[in-house]
């Protein structure tokens, strides 16, 4: 996240960081970051970026990056936001997660609606593109929040 925080900064926007005290103590803060926000726990982390978040897009990485884009499928799901989820799949990273889930769509185990939950594309300005026309299925969303069409 540092390389994206660098490249926005380098471009003249703003970053906002979100970090739990522990991680602070292990020097993981992004120092130039233009806003960044402690908290007591992950669980408060993710709920914070959440809510201040217009949408979310996942990169390729690891457990973390896995734990917090599940979170916020599940969260679209149960229809507590319907903001935009992408994955920017470089070099195919994201296609063995892909067919997992289509492979947990024909066993019964992910209704194939929620599949629309999230939109996947080879590049940044596609996947900006198709988070600016995706919208969310219908239901009761709670804090339904428009993604910024700048």
């Amino acid at each position: 996240m540092g390389v994206v925080a660098d490249a926005a900064l380098a471009g003249g926007g703003s970053t906002l960081g979100v970090i739990p005290a522990f991680m602070v103590e292990k020097e993981l803060a992004h120092p130039g970051s233009t806003e960044m926000i402690q908290v007591d726990s992950m669980h408060t982390r993710k709920a914070l970026m959440a809510e201040r978040a217009d949408g979310f897009v996942a990169l390729p990485g690891g457990f973390g990056t896995l734990d917090e884009l599940f979170e916020i499928l599940t969260w679209a799901q149960l229809h507590l936001h319907g903001k935009p989820i992408g994955l920017l799949n470089v070099a195919g990273y994201f296609d063995p997660l892909l067919a997992w889930v289509r492979h947990a769509e024909a066993e019964g185990f992910v209704r194939s609606g929620h599949l629309s939950l999230f939109v996947v594309a080879d590049t940044a300005e596609e996947l900006l593109d198709k988070m600016r026309a995706h919208r969310a299925p219908d239901g009761d969303w709670s804090a339904k929040v428009a993604f910024a069409r700048g």
